[in-house]
């Protein structure tokens, strides 16, 4: 089957088709011409109502779901909210997942996250070491309840035939992240902080942690072209990570920022602040051998475009 025949005639259901990724996302299905793409917001259907789940379901008979929607945020919210952010991500996933089966839905996307992955973890991140310990403590809630939505998916495909597929995206970033200091991950973080302070004449930035641990980062184009392209070919029962293969420290991150957006000043690490997981970076090789998904975006040319947006859109 051809990308194009794929979409021909498809009603899609995209939760979070408003969201940072999901904006993307939706934008490379809108070119495909579907027969319909559907991104409810929340006040038109609240995914932790599973009666108002299913009545959007009868009318609007989606065949295709992308479940992207999420309530997310760095430590600091994680640690804030981990309640919140356990159950709302559990149940709008379970009740999406469960009225999809029951309404016949031919295929089901769901996005996942890398803070389900073990806290130590070996390098690179496979798939198969999923289930090898705890997730990071401060980011565990959230990782495990993405994660129970794996297990939903492979036990309903084994015992209904339900074409569930899960997919693992790593940290991203890129233009319309969210920029909100309260709640963002951690490059729109240090954008944001990096520049108030070159305009503001200040001598210093304050960073959480000491810097040492690693993360893996893929821009959120290249995120969208992995989502659609798992869409469009993958339909086995195991997960599958999306992702660069490469990593950074958070100190060498930190300074890279800094160089892009003019700061001169000194960078001080706050380490009574958690540094979250030690390292991370995936094993992507299973994308790529799949559904032939490869990032094509350098780090560097990313990280300019996202700057260059913030700075002419805030």
């Amino acid at each position: 089957m051809t990308k194009d025949s794929f979409w021909l005639g498809r009603r899609v259901l995209l939760t979070g088709g408003h969201g940072f990724l999901g904006s993307f996302v939706r934008e490379r299905i809108a070119a495909r011409a579907p027969a319909a793409i559907f991104t409810p917001q929340r006040s038109e259907l609240d995914l932790r109502d599973p009666a108002a789940v299913r009545g959007w379901m009868r009318e609007h008979r989606p065949d295709l779901v992308i479940h992207g929607a999420a309530v997310v945020g760095g430590i600091g919210a994680n640690r804030a909210h981990p309640g919140r952010f356990f159950y709302d991500n559990a149940v709008m996933g379970l009740h999406l997942i469960e009225e999809s089966r029951l309404a016949g839905v031919e295929k089901f996307v769901c996005l996942g996250t890398i803070c389900a992955y073990p806290k130590h973890t070996p390098i690179p991140f496979r798939e198969d070491d999923l289930w090898n310990g705890y997730p990071e403590e401060t980011n565990a809630p959230y990782g495990l309840a993405k994660k129970m939505l794996l297990v939903q998916l492979q036990s309903y495909r084994r015992e209904y035939g339900f074409n569930g597929i899960f997919l693992l995206p790593v940290n991203l970033y890129g233009p319309r992240d969210n920029f909100d200091l309260e709640t963002s991950h951690v490059i729109p973080a240090m954008i944001r902080k990096f520049i108030e302070a070159r305009e503001g004449g200040e001598r210093q930035v304050v960073l959480w942690g000491d810097g040492s641990p690693t993360r893996e980062f893929l821009y959120v184009d290249d995120a969208a072209d992995g989502v659609v392209a798992a869409a469009e070919r993958y339909g086995r029962a195991e997960p599958v990570n999306l992702g660069r293969g490469e990593e950074i420290a958070i100190r060498d991150l930190a300074r890279l920022i800094a160089e892009k957006t003019g700061y001169k000043g000194e960078i001080i690490w706050d380490s009574t602040k958690p540094n979250g997981q030690p390292r991370r970076l995936l094993d992507v090789s299973r994308a790529e051998r799949e559904f032939g998904f490869r990032a094509t975006t350098s780090f560097e040319a990313g990280l300019a475009k996202t700057i260059a947006w913030y700075e002419s859109s805030r």
